[in-house]
């Protein structure tokens, strides 16, 4: 592992530790007296907390440090390391085992598993399952890109490669943009204002939660991210290495230059995620031939 070969890794288990977090969480998500007995905790943050959020941790933590007991796991529901500590990790997991606590407890649907693994400050390979509609995706710049509708019943699914998945056209003359459902902000308003409607461009906004925002991306559900409010590395990782796959970015704001993990503050900066453009990709491409 000291260099960012993947051919260690085993996308088979850890695509397994998914589908069992999932199920996890589905055993109280559609279970309606576990459901409606769940006590909800505030963290410092004021986010809140469930039994499916511990219980499905425990377990990916559980699993993880079996398989690779020396990568560290940095995740949402765990006491990390200090930055003296962390500033020394080469691989470490980026763990949120329920992104979307607020639509769980709603109930919509829009809830999801996040495993990501960095090497140094780079995004390489992310899983992200999404229990309540049957999907799994994961992928790697290096391995690709892949989808599997799971099928309950026999534990099996139709995998799929996700960049032969772009059915859903681009609309002509319209840019969908999506953005949180719980935590659409002024910001947002304002870029979807300046940057489309005051030029006279339609939009199509799509609302959806999690870090189903950016798998809609890597997908071609949506064109356009515009994250600016908060989010943690952990809410990110795992489906920005699935993006990456795809071809595409989540480009920082403010200076350009893609989002990075481990970092001092574990809190991202805002940023845009697309899909590059041609030009895009030939100008990074000449770049890499110099």
């Amino acid at each position: 592992m000291s260099d960012m070969n993947l051919d260690w890794l085993d996308i088979g288990k850890i695509v397994e530790i998914v589908e069992i977090a999932s199920q996890i969480m589905l055993q109280i998500y559609l279970n309606d007296e576990l459901f409606m007995n769940m006590a909800i905790e505030n963290k410092d943050d004021n986010s809140p907390l469930t039994i499916a959020d511990k219980k499905a941790n425990d377990f990916i933590c559980q699993e993880l440090r079996g398989l690779y007991p020396e990568i560290p796991i940095i995740s949402e529901e765990n006491k990390n390391a200090d930055w003296e500590v962390r500033k020394k990790y080469t691989w470490a997991w980026l763990v949120d085992p329920l992104d979307g606590t607020k639509e769980f407890i709603k109930r919509n649907g829009e809830f999801t598993v996040n495993i990501g693994l960095v090497y140094g400050e780079r995004p390489v390979a992310g899983f992200v399952g999404i229990p309540a509609k049957g999907l799994l995706y994961w992928g790697s710049v290096e391995g690709g890109a892949w989808k599997k509708e799971i099928d309950c019943s026999n534990g099996g699914g139709r995998i799929t490669d996700l960049r032969e998945e772009w059915k859903l056209l681009k609309k002509e003359g319209v840019t969908r943009i999506v953005a949180s459902r719980s935590h659409m902000d002024v910001n947002t308003d304002e870029y979807i204002k300046k940057n489309y409607l005051e030029k006279g461009r339609k939009v199509d906004l799509i609302n959806v939660g999690s870090s189903m925002k950016i798998i809609w991306i890597a997908e071609k559900k949506a064109d356009i991210y515009p994250r600016l409010a908060p989010t943690m590395e952990w809410d990110t990782c795992a489906a920005h290495a699935i993006l990456n796959a795809c071809g595409g970015v989540l480009e920082l704001v403010d200076k350009g230059g893609e989002l990075t993990y481990n970092k001092c503050n574990l809190l991202n900066p805002y940023f845009i995620g697309k899909l590059k453009t041609q030009s895009e990709k030939r100008h990074q491409s000449d770049h890499s031939a110099e």
